[in-house]
């Protein structure tokens, strides 16, 4: 890239990665940083949301430094596209070489993140669609055990892909572009052998509006007690309904949803400076031993190593 180019482009920095890992339930470790304000990518990331079910991530990087992306929070489905560049993805024990023309589906969960390496490269491109209702659109639901599956783009709808990403992602115009071909790779990327899952339970307007609202209060408030039998009620299901309802929406169950939501508050609490145990009983916890042995099965690492 010409440096005049490099001079008016957005630089994204370990700082801006946090930030953007927050909202999203993603860990990120960058090699050789020096500083939290220097530069790890320049270039443009952009968030569409095309409606209550899909949301859409254009990036388009020159990537100054390798980084890690480790991703906790589900969602039913994943769709990663590389238009330009190449990533290393992992869901298991076994990496993936992935480069342009390739993609991927993945259901994942706490328990089993997903892995990405992307080194460091002249360009990187790629077109991200997590799935975060599936009702909706008519969508499998995703299985109890973590899925991947790498597959090919088409040569044409890689063209299409392409030019629509030049234009502005913020005009009326191109969201309704992006939710067609956002539906496209939907079409192509998802396994075939799940139209053969039985099918799940329906949904209410009303049953989403709850189910969304219970989310969000677990995401906001995750150090409250909950209890099954009790949020039910509140929402007039059954116990079971209720599981098998929010496991549709959200491809996790509500606890797991609980645990991730708890673990990424002590995160980013001990990133503040908290002690061990002030961010075990600040997000809900109340014996640091069982706190430790959690963070560390979430990211990797004891939570002592967090403090500065």
């Amino acid at each position: 890239m010409p440096q005049q180019q490099r001079a008016s482009t957005p630089e994204i920095t370990s700082q801006a990665l946090l930030q953007l890992g927050q909202r999203f339930g993603i860990h990120y470790r960058i090699e050789d940083s020096p500083s939290p304000l220097s530069p790890v990518a320049l270039g443009h990331v952009h968030d569409v949301r095309l409606s209550q079910a899909l949301h859409l991530t254009l990036s388009d990087l020159q990537v100054e430094r390798t980084y890690t992306s480790t991703s906790y929070q589900s969602v039913p489905w994943f769709i990663s596209v590389i238009l330009e560049g190449e990533i290393s993805v992992q869901l298991g024990e076994t990496p993936y070489r992935l480069t342009a023309g390739d993609g991927f589906c993945a259901h994942f969960d706490a328990q089993h993140p997903l892995i990405v390496i992307q080194p460091a490269q002249p360009r990187l491109r790629t077109v991200n669609v997590a799935v975060l209702a599936t009702s909706s659109l008519a969508l499998p639901p995703p299985p109890n055990s973590p899925q991947f599956h790498i597959w090919q783009l088409p040569a044409a709808l890689r063209q299409t892909l392409c030019t629509t990403i030049e234009q502005p992602a913020a005009a009326w115009r191109q969201s309704l572009l992006w939710q067609g071909l956002a539906l496209q790779l939907l079409g192509l990327g998802l396994p075939e052998h799940l139209e053969r899952q039985p099918k799940s339970p329906k949904l209410s307007q009303r049953d989403r509006r709850c189910i969304a609202a219970l989310h969000q209060q677990i995401t906001k408030y995750p150090e409250q007690r909950y209890h099954l039998q009790t949020l039910a009620k509140e929402a007039a299901m059954s116990p079971s309904s209720l599981r098998q309802k929010f496991h549709v929406c959200y491809g996790c169950s509500i606890f797991e949803h609980l645990r991730a939501s708890r673990l990424h508050k002590a995160y980013r609490d001990l990133e503040k400076g908290f002690s061990v145990q002030q961010a075990a009983h600040a997000c809900g916890y109340r014996h640091a031993s069982n706190f430790a042995t959690a963070f560390k099965r979430q990211f990797g690492m004891a939570p002592h190593s967090m403090q500065r």
